[in-house]
């Protein structure tokens, strides 16, 4: 189906903005707007206006903004398509009138909606019976309260292969095995009931509707959870349990905890924490870190102690990796060996999972500990293998600011752990040092020295001749880095004719040539005329970078090398970003716009961090290239 522009344009004015909020959120007339505290986030002051005249709604507090249809999409958890339909719906629209296969599609969907719905009514009936006796007995004795049970709809699949089927014969059986409610055997045989004996609770969409069912065994016996099978209106890859419930506590929280079991999910609810989903006896999908990344930035894995538990959360990391960016990750918090949910919570009630939520692991930090105690590294070969594998996983990131950061940080901790420290601590007794220490009263380190004049000028407007020749001459002896990092290095804000030559000389040969060694570079350089840039750059001493050292480490050089480039590409948007900022703001004041300034000067102190952190210190100077060969 598509949606015009001008029906939607339409649809928008249609729809009173203040009348569908209020329906939910308790607004206050405040002149021509409406105000109230924000439905996003928990707040005691109201920040959250709505204005009927432009159609709009915007927070000051956590900044959500958006219109009618936005707000059904991030309030209520409705896909783009069903928002729409229900304020179509509401201001008495007809919707664009869809194929006829598309038609279709809703119709047979239609029909399987109503059939799941009916059995789950047949369900919670049968609970309440004799027959449900032993389930009601279970329920009871893992805890789950009267009003936890109704919430989430807790059933009772009779065992009888044709109890469900005889009172749901409306519907007939080609629906009901469709709709996963019975099973088809082959040799057209009699088709019959899938779950029995069971203990049920329905698996809902986004929009509260029961599309599957996940089913307990009562004794012993396999499987201990039986789900539907996947159907017209159900795929378990594309769905998470407990979502409709979870979507809306997360926007209150600003967090989402995913757990291994739906039965998990419950007891997290039942305790208080309703922001809980879980897979559906699969690993995490890709559709589904995308249906949590909906819900909050960084998701947090809480998955069981043990070495099953921990794989799965291992899996999830390399899941995500492909799809992190900015402000997206994965968290993860490990419960103690041999515990669920449900067991921690029983022995340390909420307080106890909310400290172990409280500081849950970064991704990073996990994918670290996974693969450093994966095996000793006692050979020159393991070590290979270790900086392999952490390469490998940098690699597999599609973000590319977000790549060069984790393979930095992740060769940075294999230096640490593969590599012996150059020089070894020796502690010194009170107004005793060596020559050249720090002499002071105690034992303590000096504080750090101030910035030199040189780095705290690295962020201003434009390359300094000494930063540009620096980075060029980086560029020079590792042109392997050249052609991956082009676009960054055309944008670096270089001053000076000869400069600029330069870097575009060394563009031009790094994207004509499939393979740039330096060697190779200073044929074609030479070739080009360009070779007095090359010895002019000689001419005066960079700033010192390990990069522009002789002897230095080849991974680091080339390390530091990508961040200055990255770092330095990034600065004039930046800087024209917090300009444009400043003069809103002196024009008038807007709290938007103030928070956004706030923003970006936070973004160039930074950037100038970085920068300060990569020059060398005075002592490690040595050896720095001045370009004099």
């Amino acid at each position: 189906m598509t949606l015009s522009p001008a029906f939607l344009d339409e649809l928008r004015a249609r729809t009173p903005l203040s009348a569908l909020i209020g329906k939910s959120v308790k607004l206050t007339k405040a002149g021509r707007e409406y105000k109230a505290c924000c439905p996003f986030h928990n707040e005691k002051t109201p920040s959250f206006y709505v204005n009927d005249e432009k159609g709009f709604y915007h927070c000051f507090g956590c900044q959500a903004h958006g219109d009618a249809i936005r707000f059904l999409t991030d309030a209520k958890g409705l896909p783009f398509m069903d928002a729409v339909k229900e304020l179509a719906q509401a201001a008495g629209m007809e919707m664009p009138a869809p194929d006829p296969q598309a038609r279709e599609r809703a119709e047979r969907a239609s029909n399987l909606y109503d059939a799941v719905e009916a059995a789950q009514r047949f369900f919670e009936e049968q609970l309440g019976g004799i027959e449900g006796a032993d389930a009601r007995a279970y329920l009871k004795k893992r805890g789950i309260s009267e009003e936890t049970r109704r919430r989430f709809g807790f059933g009772y699949a009779p065992d009888s292969r044709g109890k469900l089927k005889a009172a749901l014969k409306q519907f007939g059986n080609e629906k009901l095995v469709e709709a996963g409610l019975l099973v088809a055997p082959d040799e057209n045989r009699e088709p019959y009931d899938r779950f029995r004996g069971r203990l049920t609770f329905p698996i809902r969409d986004r929009r509260g509707r029961v599309i599957a069912f996940s089913a307990r065994i009562l004794g012993a016996g396999e499987p201990k959870y039986l789900n539907s099978p996947e159907t017209p209106i159900f795929d378990k890859g594309r769905t998470l349990f407990n979502i409709d419930r979870a979507a809306a506590a997360a926007r209150q929280s600003g967090r989402v905890i995913v757990v291994e079991g739906q039965m998990d999910a419950i007891a997290l609810d039942q305790a208080g924490i309703g922001e809980a989903v879980a897979p559906l006896g699969t690993a995490l999908t890709d559709m589904q870190l995308a249906l949590l990344w909906q819900m909050a930035p960084t998701p947090i894995l809480c998955f069981d102690g043990d070495s099953a538990g921990q794989k799965a959360a291992v899996r999830g990391a390399l899941r995500a990796l492909p799809h992190l960016a900015p402000g997206r990750s994965l968290a993860f918090a490990t419960l103690p060996a041999g515990q669920d949910p449900d067991d921690l919570i029983r022995a340390s009630g909420r307080a106890g999972l909310e400290q172990l939520l409280a500081s849950p692991e970064p991704l990073v930090d996990r994918l670290w500990r996974h693969e450093r105690e994966a095996e000793p590294l006692t050979t020159p070969e393991q070590k290979a293998g270790l900086k392999r594998r952490l390469l490998d996983h940098a690699s597999a990131i599609g973000d590319p600011d977000v790549r060069d950061q984790y393979r930095a940080e992740l060769l940075r901790r294999y230096d640490d752990v593969a590599r012996p420290p150059r020089r070894e601590f020796q502690p010194f007794n009170r107004g005793q040092s060596a020559p050249g220490q720090w002499r002071g009263r105690g034992n303590f380190p000096p504080p750090p020295r101030p910035a030199s004049d040189a780095v705290k000028a690295l962020g201003s407007a434009g390359l300094s001749p000494s930063l540009s020749r620096a980075v060029l001459y980086g560029l020079l002896t590792y042109p392997e880095q050249i052609a991956p990092h082009a676009e960054q290095i055309a944008a670096l804000p270089i001053r000076g004719r000869d400069l600029v030559r330069l870097r575009d000389a060394l563009l031009d040969a790094a994207l004509t040539n499939d393979v740039l060694d330096r060697e190779r570079l200073h044929t074609i350089l030479a070739g080009n005329g360009a070779e007095a840039l090359v010895e002019a750059l000689g001419q005066g001493r960079g700033l010192g970078f390990s990069f522009t050292k002789r002897d230095g480490d080849p991974e680091r050089a080339q390390r530091d090398l990508v961040l200055v480039v990255d770092t330095l590409a990034a600065r004039p948007e930046l800087d024209a970003a917090y300009k444009a900022a400043t003069a809103r703001l002196k024009e008038a004041f807007d709290e938007t716009t103030f928070a956004e300034q706030v923003r970006l000067r936070t973004a160039l102190e930074e950037s100038d961090r970085r920068l300060a952190r990569l020059v060398l210190d005075e002592e490690d100077k040595a050896g720095v290239a001045d370009g004099e060969d």
